[in-house]
C-alpha cells in the first residue's frame, strides 16, 4: 500500500476527524465553527485538522482573520481501490450462500423472498 494511503487510513481512524469531514460535506467551515460542534478544546480539534491536511483530506485557505476548511475527497479513492475486492469477495461469498439456500430449500428465489 503507498504511503498516501496508510495516511489517509491513520486519519480516518479516529472518530473525531471522521465526524470533521462529515461536517465539511455539507460546504467550506471556519475553524470556529468546526470547534464549536465538539466538546473539545479548539487547539485539540485544530491538531485534528491538521493531520486530515498532511492526509490532503481537508483543503484550508485564509479568510480575513479565519481559516476556512473544505473537503477534498480525491484521497479517499485509496480507500475505495483498497476495499473494492473485500466488496467483491463478500458479494461472492453472499450470492453463493443465497444460490445454496435456494437449492438445499428447494425454492426458486428471488433476494427478497422471504420463503413463507
Amino acid at each position: 500500500m503507498r504511503g498516501d494511503a496508510d495516511a489517509v487510513f491513520a486519519a480516518l481512524a479516529s472518530p473525531l476527524r471522521r465526524q470533521l469531514l462529515d461536517l465539511l460535506r455539507a460546504g467550506e467551515r471556519n475553524a470556529g465553527e468546526l470547534a464549536a460542534a465538539f466538546d473539545v478544546s479548539r487547539p485539540a480539534v485544530s491538531q485534528h485538522l491538521a493531520v486530515l491536511q498532511q492526509a490532503e483530506l481537508v483543503a484550508e485557505r485564509r479568510a480575513g482573520r479565519n481559516r476556512v476548511y473544505a473537503l477534498r475527497t480525491e484521497p479517499l479513492r485509496a480507500v475505495t481501490d483498497w476495499l473494492g475486492p473485500y466488496e467483491d469477495f463478500w458479494t461472492e461469498r453472499l450470492d453463493a450462500l443465497g444460490d445454496h439456500l435456494r437449492a438445499r430449500h428447494g425454492r426458486p428465489g428471488h433476494p427478497d423472498e422471504t420463503g413463507r
